[in-house]
């Protein structure tokens, strides 16, 4: 396993991941939903490229895109100190370490670049996730009623951060 920053030349390969991923039914995006195009996606992963305090990680085995984070740093001064993340890691590649290697990426990046608080979102119902995410550190810091609908039913998300 490879964890590395995402290139432009990923674009197709991510595409295609982010869209299996959105499969599971835990993401932003419904399955099918997303239609981002190829050149959609170069262009958003030069933006990352470019910005000082974010981070576009994936995971490869084998030559083949198998998971993802980001961080999204602050846009604003009173931000700069946080990143939000986002994470995936396709059903099959599960339980293997991948996503807790991406984790640890990012931990070391953070404090590199000086960031002391990391965020993200998850939804109630998704143990798994949940479960990784305390193993990682972060804590529930709030949730989020009714944020999403998933399959016709409203569900709620947890907030979670974790201080380095």
């Amino acid at each position: 396993m490879i964890i590395r920053p995402i290139e432009v030349s990923d674009a197709e390969s991510f595409l295609e991941l982010s869209k299996r991923i959105d499969e599971s039914g835990f993401m932003l995006y419904e399955p099918g939903e997303k239609a981002t195009t190829l050149e959609q996606q170069r262009k958003f992963i030069e933006s990352i490229i470019a910005e000082k305090n974010s981070l576009f990680l994936v995971a490869e085995v084998e030559h083949k895109l198998v998971g993802f984070m980001s961080a999204f740093g602050g846009k604003v001064k009173r931000k700069k100190h946080s990143a939000y993340l986002v994470l995936g890691v396709l059903d099959d590649f599960q339980g293997r370490g991948i996503a807790s290697s991406l984790f640890n990426s990012v931990f070391d990046w953070a404090k590199d670049k000086g960031i002391s608080r990391l965020e993200l979102t998850v939804v109630k119902d998704n143990i798994k996730a949940l479960n990784l995410y305390r193993k990682m550190g972060f804590v529930i810091e709030g949730e989020k009623v009714n944020s999403l609908i998933i399959n016709g039913q409203p569900m709620n998300e947890y907030y979670m951060y974790k201080l380095l």
